[in-house]
């Protein structure tokens, strides 16, 4: 069982990055009255607590979300501004969502959801938050593999994996290839983390290659701590909504300025 546990990294300038291109993404595709599918192959628990003992341990939050509001990088009209809003109405001030939660806010009756989480105890908790939502506990990449293409037809595939099995660089791109010719109309994003040694750059570039009209949208920051290896967070989108690409060129700009 893989050991990684995003509670320790919740609300971190990652998190920050992801989190507003989701949100925007999903405003975007949410405003039109067609119904969609939402599918997400590795979920995490949906809801962490920036008060909990993981998370005051790194203080990661306090780069990332703590610091956003406090600076003005996220106005109060702003997609992610308004599911954060929401959450910690309902579930108190150092609440703070992840992407399940995030997406829960813009559903609505007549889209569908499929969420995936292997871990056991991750699992559990999201059952507690994610009624909304069929679960799956099984490897995500499978789940997805035998949904798509899914039922609404329009949609978007968050694809979140820990990186722990370091094999998936190099499997992604041709997982994505496939899933993008089963499910052409599909929105489909990876978040990657960049690492100081680089790893991610031949799955960033094969993927480029295969989907030269894409969306990539890379952001830097200094290390949440000495000798922590991540120095950035990256994504990747597959027929990106409009307006997405605006939204990069902004995140760029404020973490050009860290």
């Amino acid at each position: 069982m893989l050991s990684y546990q995003h509670a320790y990294h919740a609300g971190n300038l990652a998190d920050v990055h992801k989190h507003a291109l989701l949100a925007t993404a999903l405003s975007h595709l949410t405003a039109k009255p067609k119904p969609l599918t939402y599918i997400e192959t590795h979920a995490g628990r949906g809801l962490y607590d920036l008060g909990s003992e993981e998370a005051q341990r790194t203080q990661e939050a306090e780069a990332g979300i703590t610091r956003a509001l406090a600076q003005g990088w996220l106005p109060a009209d702003h997609p992610l501004s308004d599911a954060l809003s929401a959450v910690r109405g309902r579930f108190g001030p150092q609440a703070y969502p992840g992407s399940p939660l995030i997406a829960s806010h813009f559903l609505r009756p007549g889209d569908s959801a499929h969420l995936a989480e292997l871990h056991p105890a991750e699992h559990a908790a999201l059952s507690e938050v994610a009624d909304f939502a069929r679960l799956h506990q099984q490897d995500g990449f499978a789940m997805a593999n035998a949904l798509i293409p899914p039922l609404p037809r329009r949609g978007l595939l968050l694809i979140d994996p820990s990186y722990e099995v370091k094999a998936d660089y190099n499997r992604i791109p041709g997982w994505i290839a496939r899933m993008a010719r089963k499910w052409n109309v599909g929105v489909i994003a990876l978040w990657y983390p960049i690492l100081a040694d680089e790893r991610h750059r031949a799955m960033a570039g094969a993927l480029a290659a295969d989907h030269p009209q894409a969306l990539l949208s890379e952001v830097r920051f200094p290390p949440a701590r000495a000798g922590h290896g991540m120095v950035g967070s990256g994504m990747f989108v597959i027929n990106p909504p409009y307006g997405l690409d605006a939204e990069a060129e902004r995140l760029a700009a404020l973490y050009a300025g860290l």
